[in-house]
Formats: structure tokens, C-alpha cells, sequence
């Protein structure tokens, strides 16, 4: 048989780096016999990819009515590294001795990376392959996916920190006349919110009408543009809803105050930056549902999630344009840490035995610890360290069109990204 085991392990717990960090790891393989192979190489890529189907109708020469399916498609590659951790492509046959192998490998990010995003029609998608170059045999493949995340800084746009105010007025005719006005006042403290973090929301309902308030629902929508390039250029937008929050009612003629909450789930932050087929954007949606046969009301604002939650907000100075630990403007797409060429062996790491089960959630990780201090961390020394939590947003599979057969997929098929998290950074209350 020869290959009886073969696992990859990132060098922290969540498998999950920002732009511009360095990967460690290692594959461990377990033969039962002696294999010879010609080298073990492995291939490190970012890509993104968008896909979707479109049916049309048409009429043909003789009247009939014909449907046409067409596959819409874009992709991107942003870096792909490829190096042998043994032997060559063109090098002698190695035999490898039974038992357990291990290999360490390791991967400096570009320092301008967008983060990892899992969608409805498309995907940002950073993967590991380890490979068994096996002459005049299929190529024995283990793959692996990881979480890059590029620092979304919310406190370099003052945008940011504006509070959120949705006002909405309208009365309702009834055997022409008009009644007294239903007014709606939402409330939010600031424009920029991180995962783990909870919105404070007030609705004020001045309800003079004759008409009952039923519900006034709060919905966080992402709001993502897919582009196509292939056969011609096209977009597809879809707008799915993250949190809702609702109460209610308020009947004519009285007057009504809800203080709500929604927590921030982990989800990818707003602005894909340097993906040009996947715009991604969040809004903060009120829709008012009132009785009888008249429409509702309904208003919305854009908002930010980012990765680094709002400092200073209770007087104290925020940092504008602050230095970077290298020298230089501070920038969300900075690099942490000075690069390091493909093939030099991998950082050292205490080679702990892995937890976990490949099926499970969570997948194959290594105990140890969580990511390398963010870029950022030296900027904000009083900001706390982040809790990375997995998204509920999933790939369908990592394997690609076209791949092997013969890949191995290492973690969850499903692969989920990592994100910040800040529960203990919470936003400011709503004024008084």
C-alpha cells in the first residue's frame, strides 16, 4: 500500500494569518512500506473565483421557445509559491523509509492580500497542497485551506465613527383625509463595528396616526457584487441578511421606546481590497410593518466591519496616521513581519501531537498558540488581544474543478475562515 496517513498542521491554533505573516508547518506522512518517489514538493496559492449560471429564453426562427444556460465565471490569482521539500523534478528516485515522515514547510504572505471570503457565488481562498512526485504513478496530493486576513483598521476612516440616525415620517390617507404623522427614530452609536462586538440600538415610535405599528425589524444585510469575465463581462448582487432583531407593536395614538441588541457575528470584513471580482459591503436596514392595506416604512445606511474595533471613543485621542513598527505610515495592508524566502526551513515550533478529527469541526489543528500578534497590536498598546471564531459562511468543498482525484483534503471539506473577534471592546453607549 505504502501512504497510510498523511496530515498537515499549521504553527497556531486557528490556522490563520494576516498579509504579509509567515506560514509554518509541516506534513506528517506515515508509510506502512518503503515508498520511492521522485520529491515531495508543496504549492501555496491565493485565488479568488466567482461562478454562476444564467438561463434565457429565447425564440427561435420557428417560434418555439428555447432556453439557453450560460456559465458565468472570473477569476483571480494573487500569488502562487512552489518548492520541493525533497528531491527535484528532474532529480533521481528517493526512497522514503516506512514509519513516520515529517517535513516542515513555510510561506511569506504578500503584504497586500485581500481577506478570506466564502460566498453564495464566489470565494477568496488561500490553500496548501503537499505533493508526492511519484514517477510513471498518479501524484499522491493532501491539501489543506487557511484564513488570511488584511487588518481593516476602523479607525483610519473618521467616517466611521459618525452614529447612525434613521428618521422616517408618513401618514396614511382613509377616505381622503390624511391622518397625523407616524414618525420612526433608529439609533446607533457609531458606523464601524467588529465581530463579537454588540450594537446598541434605540427605537423611538411616535405613533399620532390612526394606523398600528406591527413590528420594526432591524436587519444587518451583506450585500456582495460577484464579476464575471468569461464569456463576457457580468455581475450578479445578492443581498443576504447576517442579524435581524425585531419588537413591536405600537398601537395608534401612543408613543414607544425599544432599547435592542444584535452581536456582530464572525464575518469578513467590509472591502475586499486588491479583489476586483468580489465587492462586499454591509448596510443596516429598518423596515416597519404597519396594519391594513397601507406600505410600510423602511430606511437603510451603509456601515463598516472591520478587524480592528474603534479606540478613543470615550474622549481620548485617537492616533492619526500612526507609524508603523518598521517606520513608514501605518497601513491595514502593511506586512508584520520581514519576509522569508520560499524554501527556507520553517520556523521552529514545539512539535506538539495534533488534536482533533478531519471530520469534525475545526478539522486537523495543533495545539499552541493563536496567530502572531496582529500588525496593528503595537499601535493600540491598550487594545486587547482578539478571540478568532469561525465563520458561519463555508465553502462548499476546497477541491477545485478540474482537480485531482486523488486529493486528499485535510480539516473540513466545508473550510470555514477564521475572524477577530472583540467582545471585550465593546462600542460606546448611546447618548442619553
Amino acid at each position: 500500500m505504502g501512504l497510510k496517513e498523511a496530515n498537515i498542521y499549521f504553527d497556531n491554533q486557528f490556522s490563520t494569518y494576516y498579509a504579509g505573516q509567515t506560514v509554518n508547518g509541516r506534513i506528517e506522512y506515515v508509510f506502512d512500506s518503503p515508498k520511492k518517489v521522485r520529491g515531495i514538493h508543496v504549492k501555496f496559492k491565493g485565488e479568488a473565483h466567482t461562478e454562476w449560471a444564467e438561463s434565457k429564453e429565447e425564440q427561435n426562427s420557428d417560434g418555439k421557445t428555447e432556453s439557453t444556460n450560460t456559465m458565468h465565471t472570473g477569476h483571480e490569482e494573487y500569488f502562487q509559491i512552489s518548492y520541493y521539500l525533497l528531491g527535484s523534478s528532474s532529480g533521481n528516485e528517493i526512497e522514503i523509509p516506512a514509519g513516520k515522515q515529517v517535513y516542515n514547510f513555510t510561506c511569506a504572505l504578500p503584504p497586500v492580500l485581500p481577506s478570506s471570503f466564502e460566498g453564495q457565488f464566489g470565494y477568496i481562498r488561500y490553500t496548501v497542497k503537499v505533493v508526492l512526485d511519484r514517477p510513471w504513478k498518479f501524484d499522491q496530493e493532501t491539501k489543506m485551506a487557511f484564513t488570511v486576513i488584511n487588518a481593516f483598521d476602523l479607525n483610519l476612516n473618521p467616517s466611521y465613527k459618525e452614529p447612525i440616525h434613521i428618521q422616517m415620517e408618513k401618514t396614511f390617507c382613509c377616505f381622503c383625509c390624511a391622518s397625523a404623522p407616524l414618525s420612526v427614530d433608529v439609533q446607533a452609536p457609531v458606523s464601524g463595528y467588529c465581530p463579537g462586538q454588540v450594537i446598541p440600538i434605540r427605537v423611538d415610535v411616535d405613533n399620532k396616526s390612526n394606523v398600528q405599528v406591527h413590528l420594526v425589524k432591524i436587519l444587518i444585510r451583506k450585500v456582495v457584487t460577484y464579476r464575471a469575465t468569461s464569456p463576457t463581462n457580468a455581475t450578479k448582487k445578492t443581498k443576504d441578511i447576517v442579524l435581524t432583531i425585531q419588537d413591536g407593536p405600537a398601537p395608534a395614538g401612543t408613543t414607544k421606546t425599544w432599547n435592542l441588541q444584535l452581536e456582530v457575528p464572525p464575518i469578513p470584513p467590509s472591502d475586499l481590497v486588491n479583489c476586483n471580482i468580489i465587492d462586499l459591503d454591509y448596510d443596516f436596514k429598518v423596515e416597519c410593518s404597519v396594519s391594513g392595506m397601507h406600505l410600510g416604512l423602511d430606511g437603510k445606511k451603509y456601515i463598516a466591519i472591520g478587524t480592528v474595533p474603534l479606540v478613543g471613543m470615550a474622549g481620548q485621542a485617537l492616533p492619526s496616521a500612526p507609524a508603523s513598527p518598521g517606520g513608514g505610515q501605518y497601513s491595514p495592508s502593511q506586512p508584520a513581519v520581514l519576509p522569508v524566502s520560499p524554501g527556507q526551513p520553517a520556523q521552529p515550533y514545539a512539535p506538539s501531537a495534533p488534536t482533533g478529527d478531519p471530520s469534525a469541526p475545526g478539522g486537523w489543528v495543533m495545539p499552541g498558540p493563536a496567530p502572531d500578534q496582529p500588525p496593528y497590536q503595537t499601535l493600540y498598546p491598550t487594545l486587547s488581544q482578539p478571540v478568532y471564531k469561525e465563520s458561519p459562511y463555508t465553502a462548499r468543498t476546497i477541491q477545485e474543478r478540474g482537480e485531482s482525484n486523488h486529493v486528499m483534503i485535510r480539516g473540513p471539506n466545508n473550510f470555514a475562515p477564521f475572524y477577530p473577534t472583540y467582545a471585550a471592546v465593546q462600542p460606546p453607549p448611546l447618548p442619553q
